[in-house]
């Protein structure tokens, strides 16, 4: 879109610094753009990765920090930053003049969305998760309206303006989706893929191998792997696979993780919501592991949301040793009508139009209308 001269006007979208921040933001950068809207981002220098591909004019970046020490002095810098962060943001509003600014979540949405509500900017939310992030929670009492991927609509003090419209997906995903899920034969190979988010984690790379080294020699010579594992750990599980004599492929980061998802005949993975929502929208059998340490236990609540439809199975990572891991895997490569009513479940499950809706929402958003307005059905 660089380039692409304004139909209906600019919107500002902010966004975190990581994947399951700025991969919905794309979706509906993507979205918008085909409507006629010039989109603009703002974000932290971590987004680097996968900014330069998203659908925007132009990334800006603005002073941002967290409140996470609760020591005084790194509080006065924190709220230093953050109200340098509002200048800054203010002055690109004051710039832009976008018709609405929408956050994402991350404490890089924060001076954004502040500064356009206190210029009477119309602003929206996205919560990916199934409970609320602190830099949104914050933000919510200001905005015009909360859209939720997994969020109860009809709970919480803000449920007269929040709407589930589901979290969007890129377009790759999209196109993931057509393709239907191969059955795996009792002799074919069997494709593993196994992720713990943007930057990879450690107890996969730790216990994954260990377990496929557990498994039945029949079943390990079907087996194909493909694990994200971090930097630091790669040359390790590369290793490990290797004594195997695996089919495997171990990278810290895929840049084509949709197709990677499509090609799978079983998820192993955490259950951030970008990671939930793609599951469900490609359709494929998953075993999830929340983040144990996640402060609001989002990623338990985002997994509940897809096993209670039978597309996944929730595991706790304090039950997973490597006995039980090979145990779960074997059973599913033995079981492959169980795999495919997974893979109808979790397909059941996905909200694939969640870009058409966001837009919108943020369409009656920048027009003007309330959140209620929209839920009742007026459109702009």
């Amino acid at each position: 879109m660089p380039g692409r001269s304004a139909l209906k006007g600019t919107i500002l979208l902010a966004a975190g610094g990581t994947g399951g921040h700025l991969f919905p933001a794309e979706a509906l950068a993507h979205e918008l753009g085909a409507r006629g809207w010039d989109v603009h981002l703002v974000t932290d220098t971590r987004a680097g990765r996968y900014s330069g591909t998203f659908p925007a004019v132009a990334t800006h970046q603005v002073a941002a920090s967290t409140f996470g020490s609760k020591n005084p002095l790194a509080l006065s810098r924190a709220l230093w930053t953050i109200w340098r962060g509002v200048k800054q943001s203010t002055a690109l509003i004051n710039k832009l003049k976008p018709k609405a600014v929408i956050g994402f979540g991350g404490y890089p949405t924060l001076p954004p969305l502040y500064a356009a509500s206190r210029r009477g900017v119309p602003t929206l939310v996205h919560e990916q998760n199934a409970v609320m992030g602190r830099a949104n929670k914050g933000l919510a009492g200001r905005v015009s309206g909360i859209a939720g991927g997994f969020l109860p609509e009809n709970s919480g003090v803000h449920a007269g303006k929040t709407v589930v419209t589901g979290n969007p997906v890129r377009p790759a995903v999209i196109t993931a989706a057509a393709r239907p899920f191969n059955l795996p034969g009792l002799e074919n190979p069997f494709r593993l893929l196994v992720f713990g988010g943007s930057q990879g984690a450690q107890f996969f790379s730790d216990a994954v191998p260990a377990a496929v080294a557990l498994l039945p020699h029949g079943l390990r010579k079907r087996l194909s792997v493909v694990q994200q594992a971090r930097a630091e750990d790669e040359e390790r599980v590369r290793a490990e696979y290797d004594k195997l004599g695996m089919s495997m492929e171990v990278s810290p980061f895929f840049n084509d993780m949709a197709e990677r998802i499509a090609d799978a005949h079983l998820v192993i993975s955490r259950s951030g919501a970008s990671t939930v929502s793609e599951v469900a929208v490609i359709g494929r059998p998953a075993i999830l592991v929340p983040y144990p340490h996640a402060l609001d236990h989002d990623q338990a609540a985002n997994a509940a949301a897809l096993a209670g439809s039978g597309g996944a199975e929730v595991h706790q990572q304090a039950t997973l040793t490597p006995q039980r891991i090979a145990d779960l895997i074997a059973a599913r490569m033995q079981d492959p009508q169980a795999l495919a009513r997974m893979a109808a479940a979790a397909r059941s499950a996905g909200k694939p139009n969640a870009a058409s809706l966001l837009a919108d929402f943020a369409e009656a958003i920048a027009s003007g209308q309330t959140a209620a307005q929209f839920k009742q059905g007026v459109r702009p």
